[in-house]
Formats: C-alpha cells, sequence, structure tokens
C-alpha cells in the first residue's frame, strides 16, 4: 500500500485517502496555480497508527523518499546549516474540521539554522521570529507545553520593550525570547527541544495524527456527525513566509460572501505575518479589498485565481494564500463553509451563471439549513449587550422573548390580554399544551433534546430550550434562581436562544424570518418587493416539489394546525391523535366513561362524545378537503385522563379532615388506583382499550363515519383512513375491523353514501414489523410509529434514559446521534424495511407511510425514500424540511420504491 503522494499525484477526488487538504492542493497544483511544493500522508497511515500504537514500517522510508525529491526541487536540505529548507506539517481530514487538529510551522530551524535563514533572507529580526514561533507552536502542540506560559513571556518581552505588538520587537529581543522559550520547553518536558529537522518533522507527524483523537476533535465530530474511523491526512508543505517585512503577507478569502451569498471581495489579509496571526485574532486584519492598494500585483491574480477556482470547483471557494516578498502563494482551498441564507442564494446563483443544474443545486442546500432560516432569531448584535443566565440545551431552534410565567393557566390568561410570555417549567407534560401554544417560547430545566417540550415545541415551530440545570424553578413561588443568586419572578422579562440554548435576563431585538412568511402565504416570491432569500427558497422549493416521489403529510390534531400544514405544503394528514380533542373541558366526559358503572352509563358517556369527535372531524376533513386524513383510534392510558394520583389523594384527605367528602373525587381516586400500571407505555392502550372497553373505538369510527357523511352532503371530498394504534398481532386487528366495518356499513345504509373509507394500522411493536406478512392481510395501509418503535426495540422509556445515560452515551461514542431524532438504521430501521417487504408481498398495494418525528427529520428521510414508503408525516413547522429531503433523497438516487401514494 502506498501512504505517501506528492501534490502532483493526487486530485480533489481523493479525499477519503488524501484527506480534503491534501486533495485540493494536488488538484490546484495540476491547475498550474502557484503550490508551494510537498506531499501528503495518507489517512490509511493515520489509522494504522492510532489502531496500532506506531506507523505503519514502510511509511519512513516513503516520507525519505519524497523528501529527498522535495531537497532535491528546493535545492536545498532540510534543516540545512547555510541555507535550510522549512517545512510545515498541516492536518487535513476529508472533511473539514477547521481548529481541530494540529499544525507546526517553520520546521527545519535550530540553532544551527537560524543563522543561515538570516542571511538567505537578509533579515535577522525574521529568522529569529520564525524561531521562536516554531518553538511555541511545537512546544505546544507536539511535547504539551502549556501554551500561556509562551504567551506570558511573550507580553512580558512586549512589556520590558515597552511595545504592544509582536512586529515591534527587534531581532535580540527574538534572540532572548528563543533562549526563554526553550527553557520553558526544558522545564516543562525534561528534555531539550529537539534540534534534528528530521525528528522534529516525524514528532510532528505523530502529534498530527494524534490530535485526530483529541478531546475537541471527537466533541467536533460527534456535533458535526462526521464518522470517528476516518483519520486524517497529514500534508508536509515547503515553508512561504509571509513575515519578510511590509511586502509579504498572509491572508484568507472567499470567492463570494459565506454569510449572505453575495457575490463580491470578501476576507481578510495581515501584512508580515504568518498564517496562525490570522487565525488566533493576535493582530487586526484589513479587509481583502485593501491588498488592492498595497499589492495591486499580488491583488490582480488572487482575483484571477479565485476567478479560476470557483469555476472548477463550481461553488464558493474558501482560500488561505502567502504573498512573500511580492510573489503569491496558494496554500490551502475547500469549498467554503457558509451560511444557510448563503446556501440558498448561492445555490441558485451557480445555477444562473449556468456552472449547476438544479439537480446539483439540490445537493448543495439541506433540510436543516431551511429549518434554521424558518426559525425567528436574535439580531446578531444584540446578545452581547444582555446578561446571560444560563446556558441549556438548544432543543428548538429560533429567538423568543417574554415574561416570565410558571404555569400554563396564566400563559393563557397572560397572552390573551396581549402579553408576550415564556413557559417555565421544570419539565413538561401533556397538560401544558395550551400553555405551549400561548407561550412565545418554553424553557425548562430537565429534559433532553427529545423531551416532551422539545418535540412538541419542534413540531409547533415554538423556540425552545431544555435541560438548563443551573436554572432552579420554583413554580410554587412563581420565581427561578439563577447561578449567583439572580432571581427571576413572574412577570420579568427573558429572552431564550433556541439555536444555542443561551438564556438572557431582559430583551433581546428579534430579527423576524421572513422565510415562514412566505410558507404561510404571507409574502409572494413573484412580488417586486420580494426578498432575494424568499426568491432562492421558492426556487428550490418549486424544483423538489417536481423530483420528489416521497410524499409530505402532517400531524395535524385539529383544523387550524390541519390548514397551516396545507400552506406549509402538506398532501394530508399522516396522523390526527383523537386524544388531543379529549382534554380541556372534555376531560369530564372521559371521566364518566371510565367512572361508569353499567352498561347504561358507559353508552351514555359516549353518546356524549360522539358529537364531539364529529364535529372535530368535520373540520378536519373540511380543512383538508381532497387530501387523505389518517385519524388514530385512542391510544394513550386512560389514567392519563384522570387527576394526578397525589393530587387528588391530598384533595380527599383535606376534604375528608373537613368533614366535606366529595364523592366524585373519592370515585376518581378509586379509578386511579384501579387503572394505575407499573408501566403504562407497554400496558392498557392502544388496540388493547377498544378490545376491553366496549363500544369506545366503535363509537370514534362512527364520529369518523358520520363526519364525513357531512362532508359528502356538503359537496366536499373526504379521505378518511381510519388507523388502530399498537397492534401486535394480526387477531386484534381482525376484531376491531369487523367492528368498524359494521358500524361503517350501518352509517353508508342511513346516509345513502359510500364513504370510502379505508382501515390500517400503526407498526409500532417488533412483533408487529416480524409478523408484518399476516398483519397485511387485514390492513389497507401501514403507518409506521418509529417513536414507539424504537422505544420497543431499544428496551428503552425514553423519558427516563434521556435524563438519565443519554448523554454519557453519546459521549462515549455508543450514540452518534439519539435513536429519537435520527432512525436507527440498523436495528429499528431493518424492522421497518423487512416489514414493508413482508407487507407488500402479502398485498402489493400496501401504502406505506411513516407518522413518527423522524418523519421530518433529514437524515431519516432519506431512508424511507430508499425503503420504498409512499409518505413520510411529520408536524406542520418541519413539511418543508420534508419536502425538500425527499427531493433530495430521490435526485441523489438512493433507492425508490412503488409510485403509488
Amino acid at each position: 500500500m502506498k501512504f505517501v503522494y506528492d501534490f502532483h499525484e493526487g486530485n480533489k477526488d481523493l479525499k477519503d485517502l488524501l484527506g480534503g487538504k491534501g486533495a485540493n492542493l494536488a488538484e490546484m497544483t495540476n491547475l498550474g496555480l502557484p503550490v508551494p511544493p510537498g506531499f501528503t500522508i495518507t489517512t490509511e497511515a493515520c489509522k494504522e497508527y492510532l489502531a496500532t500504537g506506531d506507523e505503519p514500517p514502510a511509511l519512513r522510508d516513503e516520507v525519505s523518499a519524497h523528501l529527498d525529491a522535495l531537497e532535491r526541487q528546493m535545492g536545498k536540505k532540510l534543516g540545512q546549516k547555510d541555507d535550510p529548507l522549512l517545512v510545515s506539517v498541516r492536518s487535513g481530514a476529508k472533511f473539514s474540521m477547521p481548529g481541530m487538529m494540529d499544525t507546526v510551522l517553520n520546521i527545519g530551524l535550530s540553532d544551527a539554522s537560524v543563522q543561515g535563514l538570516a542571511d538567505q533572507a537578509g533579515d535577522e529580526r525574521f529568522a529569529w521570529d520564525s524561531y521562536r514561533r516554531l518553538i511555541q507552536m511545537f512546544g505546544k502542540t507536539v511535547l504539551g507545553v502549556d501554551g500561556e506560559l509562551f504567551e506570558d513571556a511573550l507580553e512580558e518581552a512586549k512589556r520590558a520593550k515597552g511595545v504592544t505588538s509582536d512586529i515591534e520587537l527587534e531581532a535580540k529581543d527574538l534572540k532572548k525570547l528563543v533562549k526563554l522559550f526553550k527553557s520553558v520547553v526544558s522545564r516543562e518536558t525534561g528534555r531539550d527541544f529537539p534540534q534534528d529537522p528530521r525528528e522534529q518533522m516525524d514528532l510532528a507527524i505523530h502529534a498530527v495524527f494524534d490530535s485526530w483523537n483529541g478531546d475537541r476533535a471527537k466533541l467536533y465530530r460527534r456535533q458535526e456527525r462526521i464518522p470517528h474511523d476516518l483519520g486524517t491526512a497529514v500534508n508536509v508543505c515547503s515553508m512561504v513566509f509571509g513575515n519578510l517585512g511590509p511586502d509579504s503577507g498572509t491572508g484568507v478569502a472567499f470567492t463570494r460572501d459565506p454569510a449572505s451569498g453575495h457575490a463580491g471581495v470578501y476576507g481578510d489579509y495581515l501584512q508580515n505575518a504568518q498564517g496562525e496571526d490570522v487565525v488566533a485574532g493576535i493582530r487586526n486584519t484589513v479587509p481583502l479589498a485593501q491588498l488592492e492598494e498595497l499589492d495591486k500585483k499580488s491583488y490582480d491574480e488572487l482575483m484571477r485565481i479565485m476567478q479560476t477556482l470557483e469555476t472548477h470547483y463550481k461553488d464558493l471557494c474558501d482560500i488561505e494564500f502567502t504573498i512573500e516578498r511580492g510573489k503569491l502563494w496558494m496554500l490551502q482551498t475547500r469549498v467554503g463553509k457558509r451560511t444557510a441564507a448563503a446556501a440558498f442564494r448561492i445555490a441558485t446563483q451557480l445555477v444562473d451563471q449556468g456552472l449547476i443544474d438544479e439537480a446539483e443545486a439540490l445537493q448543495r442546500v439541506t433540510g436543516h439549513q431551511l429549518a434554521q432560516l424558518m426559525f425567528p432569531r436574535f439580531d446578531a448584535n444584540g446578545g452581547g449587550k444582555y446578561e446571560q443566565l444560563a446556558r441549556g440545551i438548544a432543543a428548538s431552534p429560533g429567538a423568543a422573548v417574554g415574561k416570565a410565567v410558571f404555569d400554563s393557566y396564566t400563559a393563557v390568561k397572560w397572552s390573551r390580554s396581549g402579553e408576550k410570555v415564556i413557559l417555565i417549567r421544570r419539565e413538561t407534560n401533556p397538560d401544558d399544551l395550551d400553555g405551549m401554544i400561548a407561550a412565545e417560547g418554553i424553557l425548562t430545566s430537565r429534559g433532553g433534546k427529545t423531551s416532551h417540550a422539545a418535540v412538541v415545541a419542534r413540531g409547533m415551530g415554538k423556540t425552545c430550550v431544555c435541560g438548563a440545570e443551573e436554572l432552579e424553578v420554583d413554580t410554587k413561588r412563581r420565581q427561578l434562581t439563577a447561578p449567583g443568586g439572580v432571581v427571576i419572578d413572574e412577570g420579568d422579562l427573558i429572552s431564550i436562544d433556541g439555536s444555542t440554548g443561551k438564556v438572557y435576563r431582559g430583551e433581546v431585538p428579534v430579527v423576524p424570518s421572513p422565510v415562514v412568511e412566505y410558507f404561510e402565504g404571507r409574502m409572494h416570491a413573484g412580488a417586486e418587493d420580494s426578498d432575494e432569500l424568499v426568491v432562492a427558497v421558492h426556487r428550490m422549493m418549486a424544483y423538489a416539489d417536481r423530483i420528489r416521489r416521497l410524499r409530505v403529510r402532517a400531524n395535524a390534531d385539529n383544523a387550524e394546525d390541519a390548514s397551516r400544514a396545507r400552506r406549509f405544503g402538506a398532501q394530508g394528514i399522516g396522523l390526527c391523535r383523537t386524544e388531543h380533542m379529549f382534554l380541556g373541558e372534555r376531560r369530564q366526559y372521559v371521566e364518566r366513561l371510565i367512572l361508569a358503572e353499567s352498561d347504561e352509563e358507559r353508552e351514555a358517556a359516549l353518546a356524549e362524545l360522539t358529537p364531539l369527535q364529529k364535529g372535530d372531524f368535520v373540520q378536519l376533513f373540511e380543512a383538508m378537503d381532497g387530501l387523505p386524513v389518517t385519524v388514530r383510534l385512542l391510544d394513550p392510558p386512560l389514567h392519563e385522563f384522570l387527576p394526578d394520583i397525589t393530587e387528588l389523594s391530598v384533595r380527599v384527605a383535606l376534604a375528608e379532615s373537613r368533614k366535606d367528602h366529595n364523592e366524585n373525587d373519592l370515585r376518581l381516586l378509586q379509578a386511579v388506583h384501579r387503572l394505575h400500571e407499573q408501566n403504562p407505555m407497554l400496558g392498557l392502550r392502544g388496540v388493547r382499550l377498544g378490545l376491553v372497553i366496549p363500544g369506545l373505538f366503535a363509537m370514534q369510527v362512527k364520529a369518523i363515519a358520520e363526519a364525513a357523511a357531512d362532508r359528502f352532503d356538503a359537496k366536499g371530498d373526504p379521505r378518511a383512513e381510519i388507523m388502530i394504534p399498537l397492534v401486535g398481532t394480526v387477531q386484534e386487528l381482525e376484531l376491531v375491523r369487523d367492528e368498524a366495518e359494521h358500524v361503517i356499513a350501518e352509517v353508508e345504509a342511513r346516509r345513502g353514501v359510500d364513504l370510502r373509507l379505508t382501515l390500517g394500522t400503526m407498526i409500532e411493536l417488533p412483533r408487529a414489523a416480524l409478523t408484518a406478512g399476516q398483519i397485511a392481510e387485514s390492513a389497507d395501509f401501514f403507518s409506521f410509529g418509529t417513536n414507539d418503535l424504537t422505544q420497543t426495540v431499544w428496551g428503552f422509556s425514553r423519558d427516563d434514559v434521556e435524563a438519565s445515560f443519554f448523554t454519557a452515551y453519546l459521549e462515549k461514542g455508543i450514540f452518534g446521534v439519539s435513536p429519537f431524532e435520527t432512525i436507527d438504521r440498523d436495528g429499528v430501521g431493518s424492522l421497518v424495511r423487512a416489514a414493508s417487504e413482508a407487507g407488500r408481498a402479502t398485498r402489493p398495494d400496501l401504502k406505506l407511510g411513516v407518522c413518527g418525528e423522524h418523519g421530518g427529520d433529514p437524515e431519516s428521510v432519506h431512508f424511507f425514500h430508499e425503503v420504498g414508503l409512499d409518505y413520510v408525516s411529520c408536524s406542520p413547522f418541519r413539511i418543508p424540511v420534508a419536502r425538500l429531503e425527499a427531493a433530495r433523497a430521490a435526485a441523489s438516487g438512493n433507492g425508490g420504491g412503488s409510485d403509488h401514494r
């Protein structure tokens, strides 16, 4: 195996082997651009080094051969006493990880060669400055010396000289600093600074390999979902110097503005400096445009090269360069990182320029970026002026400002009075839904990214910060206490940033999102005053809708959510959770059903619920007229509709102490005890409720059928689908289906209409997935409930595990990402795939969809396209993301499936 490649041997398509930096240096070399000669050590060498603790046996000889070739090309040897060849040793992984791994410059300098460098350059100060930089970088990066020790010594040297800038130090000052730096190395490491140039290079190469597994690199990879097994390449490049005087310098350039996407000259330049000075911010840079005044020849050449690179890469390029005494050198290029807004603008600009087609443009933007554009955000210049109280988990992006409230009742009451509020809880539960809807944002001191607060907030497009553990939330006193004893009382203004997890005291200015205004229909892309970003988003979404195979539905429980979902591009409802229709004032009717002691009482309670359910469904079918609406029959355990056992026990005990007996409370308490389960998630819920409680599912089916009939009478086009939850065996489905078909037939006969209702099931238990072929015999459709399927496959209770050990699992690399955020392809995904194949083998026309939170997750959407599902369903706010990702999946050609809807 070959471990070392000269720059002229590689190309930009070898990023897996040469890393991004090495591949792009090779590409620029092949384009004839001015790149200092050098070679790249492959990622394969790094992987073997990390696996065995030693470099591959063949590596040293290969490096020696390429170093010899480099020395012949340059006409001098590494560290040569009278005219030293110096090199840089820089990391370069496949995916850009800026600042996460190590770099060492000026390798080859020593006590013996520093004077030779001074003589060749005609500048003694430059030589000693280069030497002190080497010792400082090498000491910190390779030998593990605390960098502050070097910085302190440098600052002390400037103070002693009475100057403020490094460049004001003279050669004699730098000589003293070199001596001091070497003594720091000796004292801290127990060894002298290495004087052998080859030893310097070898140690630096090993340090770069080791930096792949450094804490900051691992953390960055987890954050960016970069695989941990890729390894880094190492680039050994002959040095060019930007610190040779005012006709030298170093800079960073972008072919377009990475923040906005606008064309122009963007970047920074620093005279008489080396590259790390720009990155470290040690001295103030000047805008790149000023280089034209300082060195017009180099500036003009740089502009030509930037144009060449952007045309060649067909994308925004990020460039590092050095000017050595008027000669321009290219040190790096890569496809540049950009903001979400820039990504959409640049993609459409490049289409207009004819550099890429629409299919390629679609691969240049992501659902994550679109989601970022949809959330309101704080003014970038506003946050720094305000007092930060704490930092939690950035659960749902956006920016929200409002008065602190500590319960849902107050949130609703104050919002109806025109107040903007932030709902603050230790954690939220379904009873907080009204308050969450009323609030501008939600802040909890407990919970993670997939806690109740987080999931619901993302679905509603609400800003949410969870798990702000530094905050002590006292709902009784209606206050929270932040570190340092800062107290926020109810009514005090706070600001929460769901993009960073930061919580501020007071009001931070908010910038609204024009993209949401566009999806809501309040801003039109074709209008004369339309926002440029909105036009770019519109164009990408229009193309996405033309090419995607997967349809996108919404999880919506009421007409308001359904209407919003339709505006956002939903093609139906994939999940209507009927339990949400029983909250609030209607809870009393469910209580009567639970407390019923005879058939007559139970039938009376069901009769009260039927017209209420029917009214909900009529509104829902009207909002989604002409589109499918999948209604899930009642799923959660009945005890969720009863008061909390502790609260109710206290209420009953207090009443008894006052001899004020409340018969209804006593019956409720008995019912709560009767229905109490050790693990309700695996108890009496879903299809089991319909089989155990006579008439419950029949009531719901009748309400759906009557509502559909009403819509037909009103010349509408209802397309209802009835979904039975938590089925584990085909016998359960057969029993419920028989009952439902009798109810539907009775309504059809009485109303004189063919309702065209279909019946299917959720696949959310492993047994259902494993016996999908049998279940398909009695199902018109499957909808994968991936939330519960993930819990039952992993043996997790989501609410419990997120609070206890998920963080540790993520840190240890057991999870790359939470399986509740992105589908677990190997486990849960394999069941989805197997169930899809078995179901279609039994019934080729079986409609397949997914209605868990994964339906709006970008990576999961690609998997569902690949498996061949017909649709994904997600919360209304995530619909545009799912539309875009469904198209990206189709354009990338990974899989496919049936084309029926």
